[in-house]
């Protein structure tokens, strides 16, 4: 029988979108996740720390990580300052008990905060126990063109951050090799965002297993090396026809990730 690990599995509430953040609690406590990471976005549930208190509660399904809002549609969420939104994702964090704040490197045009970014997280990360975990991005791609979106850099490795957030979909409309990525990211892995992709120039978030991205493998190294982070289900799930293909889509990333996990475990002697 395989053996249990001490990695939690986490369920996006992004992976339920467009159902609302209330959905995924329901779901993530229904199919037996670990626990939640919000992704903060137009959802007023997910800006209220409250009410997301609450759904934690009833739910019995604790909150692990906040996801920053800091993607194109999230622009205006919480302010439009991209500081005041890390200050006040690093208090939801602290106040919901989440160990983890994941953050996208600034766009090209957010120069003053591109400018100082790579300090402002340290700084932000030395006044608290949660951790800022800098998530890879990807250039953006259309036909034969290729726009580098992200400063200082998409291939967050470049820089010097105390904690990545890891993300396999984004490694596939990369085009690089994640484990490579994984590997100099080293130590400094803090927070996984597993999904899968096939090298698309959209960032697919497909179930894993369902796209060539080496999800097991990254699963087995996360055993091996004594990952203390979570890994966090994050799949695009808007052509479901119905809620209950959203949920054995959901059930299966958990099966896959629960079942290498745990041969790991068996198979692989811990750090």
């Amino acid at each position: 029988m395989a053996e249990p690990t001490d990695v939690r599995i986490a369920l996006s509430t992004a992976s339920v979108y467009p159902e609302s953040t209330a959905t995924a609690f329901e779901i993530a406590a229904r199919l037996g996740y670990d626990g939640v990471e919000v992704m903060v976005w137009t959802d007023p549930v997910s800006q209220d720390i409250e009410a997301l208190r609450r759904l934690s509660d009833y739910h019995g399904v604790p909150i692990l990580a906040v996801h920053a809002p800091c993607l194109l549609i999230t622009q205006r969420v919480w302010t439009t300052d991209p500081w005041t939104k890390l200050r006040r994702a690093r208090a939801a964090a602290e106040k919901l008990g989440a160990s983890t704040v994941v953050v996208h490197p600034p766009f090209r045009w957010q120069r003053q905060y591109a400018r100082g970014f790579v300090e402002g997280i340290w700084r932000m990360a030395d006044e608290t126990d949660v951790r800022f975990a800098v998530e890879n991005m990807y250039p953006w791609r259309y036909r034969d063109r290729e726009m580098l979106a992200y400063a200082p850099d998409w291939d967050v490795t470049h820089n010097d951050y105390r904690h990545f957030t890891i993300d396999l979909s984004h490694t596939a409309t990369a085009r690089t090799d994640a484990l490579d990525m994984v590997e100099r990211m080293g130590d400094r892995l803090g927070h996984v965002h597993l999904a899968d992709g096939r090298g698309s120039a959209k960032d697919e978030h497909l179930v894993p297993g369902r796209g060539t991205q080496p999800c097991a493998e990254l699963l087995e190294r996360l055993v091996r090396t004594g990952f203390d982070g979570h890994v966090v289900i994050e799949v695009n799930t808007r052509r479901a026809m119905s809620g209950a293909e959203r949920e054995a889509d959901l059930a299966e990333a958990l099966a896959f990730t629960r079942a290498h996990l745990s041969a790991a475990a068996v198979r692989v002697p811990r750090r």
